[in-house]
């Protein structure tokens, strides 16, 4: 009994030892295939082969971006993602310029079916690669299931364009339309105090109205017409169609429907807004029989732009120049404190301009921006690191993106030069401070707020006590103050008289075609057009120097455990968690309103002003 009882443990002894040593060798393996990863992804990924006559393909995923998301939170996203939830927009670019020129590229083919948003300026900067590859004397063929506002004009932009016949192209225009909260906060009980200047600056509306000012209405109106009508041009001089050819098509589109019989994919072929409707198996045979078919991928011999760019950097083996372009986005809300992965944080943004002045390589500075703007301390601090970079004799010029309102363009006034794509939005030249308090749902719950102090300022901002006449006073002065600063640099950056500048402020926003009209803006041009100005400026000759981008070290403890909550997130969440559940609807869209509102001084330069396109359900 005991022999066997031996015997047996002996046994599972074994089992356990080999059980423990698989384990051991799994663990070894994995972190060697990650390292192994991280090395390859640091080199750029593995290299490729890029064969002859073998096209280029475009399928974009997610949403355009200027930046990559490259928080913690970003790399959690895309891990074990299929698709990609972002796709940079020089990474396209990049890839239609180096293939116009490489005789082993015969065309480019796009699919568009997995972009999911886009600003109009980051279509007119893929749309204007698309064109110089054109020029070069090669095709680029589009195939979509069906096309959504975006998409269209980036595929209108094609030689051919074929859709499924189950498909349909949906043009609807632009708009500006918000949720407006004064009858929850009423309900609520909760006080948002408001502080302006300029009848334009609506960014604070929602919580003062149930509608649009007629003000608000007649400003976002113009800028909204002068984007439509940029689209409209692109679309038609594209596609070689009457002038408002999109217009048209979009007006229309009920009737059109009605008359085929619901048939979306007859109606955009009928529109000549596409050049035929076919299968998605039908057209891969028909690129097949120009290029040749692939088993391993069953549709035709191709290459996608992400391993294309890996090929053609490990191809150049160019060392890097002496000389650079620092290049620094600025993307999101701009906030006080470090960036996140989706603002833009003061401290963060002046870190990497301070260190694009330090370093003894870089020659001059190019600033990117797609920002609404947001706290305006943060927006200073920003300011003042573009006037250190000139100070030490480094030119910086700005391309505004889709965004650059605002703080966004508080940022971008000191620039030497200022580059807009006739559809981006900026201007919004106005100041608001927002304070919110909850004495009245405090109260509501039987929580009271009292006390003494040693002057009338002692526990006056606190946010469980209503203002007090003398807070409303200081607010409203700093507010005043802001303003002033704000319009009297613009006055001096820009080299425009006081006057003017008061008179096109207010806190009005402006298509960045008009704002070249007003002085806002220097020329128009995008990405491109802004680095050769740049260069320019440095003395520095093409091809004879890098451009470096300076990307924020993420901390990713902080990222992933959260940092220190600003007050109008402390108040907002509070509030949620004090009322009852019939009232957490409408607390979500105040804490969605309020999230990144964290100015020390609560002053915001910041404009809800992004227009609104139609998108395929998903």
């Amino acid at each position: 009994m005991s022999e066997s009882r031996s015997v047996f443990v002996r046994f599972f002894s074994w089992i356990w030892r080999a059980l423990l040593g698989l384990y051991r060798l799994i663990i070894v393996v994995s972190v060697l295939l990650l390292l192994f990863a991280l090395w390859t992804a640091l080199r750029g990924g593995p290299s490729v082969n890029v064969e002859k006559n073998e096209p280029l393909t475009l399928i974009p995923t997610g949403a355009l971006v200027d930046q990559n998301d490259t928080s913690s939170r970003g790399f959690l996203r895309e891990l074990g993602s299929e698709r990609p939830s972002q796709t940079r927009v020089r990474d396209l670019t990049d890839a239609l310029d180096a293939a116009r020129m490489d005789a082993r590229i015969p065309f480019v083919v796009i699919k568009l079916d997995d972009l999911q948003g886009a600003g109009l300026p980051q279509l007119q900067e893929v749309a204007a690669a698309m064109k110089k590859f054109r020029a070069a004397g090669k095709p680029i063929y589009a195939f979509g299931e069906s096309f959504d506002q975006s998409q269209y004009f980036l595929a209108a932009q094609a030689d051919e364009i074929s859709l499924d016949p189950m498909g349909s192209v949906t043009l609807e225009g632009f708009s500006s339309y918000t949720n407006y909260f004064k009858d929850a906060l009423d309900k609520l009980g909760v006080q948002v105090n408001v502080f302006r200047v300029g009848e334009f600056k609506s960014a604070v509306e929602p919580f003062l109205r149930n509608d649009m000012s007629p003000d608000a209405k007649l400003a976002n109106q113009a800028w909204l017409s002068d984007l439509w009508s940029t689209y409209n041009s692109g679309v038609s001089e594209a596609r070689k169609l009457p002038p408002n050819s999109a217009d048209t098509y979009a007006r229309g589109f009920a009737a059109g429907l009605s008359q085929d019989q619901g048939d979306a994919a007859k109606l955009a072929l009928d529109s000549k807004l596409v050049t035929r409707v076919e299968t998605q198996a039908d057209f891969r045979k028909r690129i097949a029989d120009k290029v040749g078919y692939d088993k391993d991928k069953g549709s035709f011999r191709q290459i996608d732009y992400g391993s294309y760019l890996r090929a053609v950097k490990h191809e150049a083996h160019r060392k890097s120049s002496a000389h650079k372009i620092g290049l620094v986005v600025v993307q999101g809300e701009i906030v006080d404190g470090e960036s996140d992965d989706t603002t833009a944080g003061g401290d963060t943004i002046t870190d990497l301009l301070d260190r694009a002045r330090r370093d003894d390589t870089v020659e001059a500075v190019l600033l990117r921006v797609n920002s609404p703007g947001g706290s305006v301390f943060a927006s200073e601090k920003i300011r003042r690191a573009v006037q250190a970079l000139q100070k030490d004799g480094k030119p910086v010029v700005v391309s505004m993106s889709t965004l650059a309102a605002s703080g966004g363009y508080w940022i971008s006034m000191e620039a030497d030069k200022i580059f807009a794509e006739p559809s981006t939005i900026t201007g919004s030249i106005g100041i608001f401070g927002l304070v919110p308090t909850i004495d009245q749902p405090l109260a509501k719950l039987g929580i009271h707020t009292d006390g003494v102090g040693t002057t009338p300022l002692s526990g006056a901002f606190r946010l469980d006590r209503p203002l007090s006449p003398d807070v409303r006073i200081i607010v409203q002065s700093q507010i005043e103050k802001g303003y002033r600063e704000f319009t009297e640099g613009v006055a001096k950056a820009r080299n425009l008289p006081l006057e003017k500048v008061q008179d096109i402020a207010r806190g009005r926003v402006w298509s960045g075609a008009a704002a070249k009209g007003l002085g806002l803006v220097d020329e128009i041009g995008g990405f491109e057009e802004a680095q050769a100005a740049v260069a320019k400026l440095a003395e520095l000759q093409p091809d004879t120097y890098d451009v470096y981008e300076f990307m924020p070290d993420r901390d990713w403890f902080k990222q992933v455990f959260g940092k220190f909550l600003s007050q109008s997130e402390f108040s907002s969440r509070m509030l949620k968690t004090l009322l009852p559940v019939a009232a957490q609807s409408e607390a979500d869209v105040l804490t969605q309103a309020l999230r990144h509102l964290n100015d020390p001084h609560g002053e915001y330069a910041y404009c809800f002003c992004e227009p609104s396109t139609p998108s395929r359900a998903r």
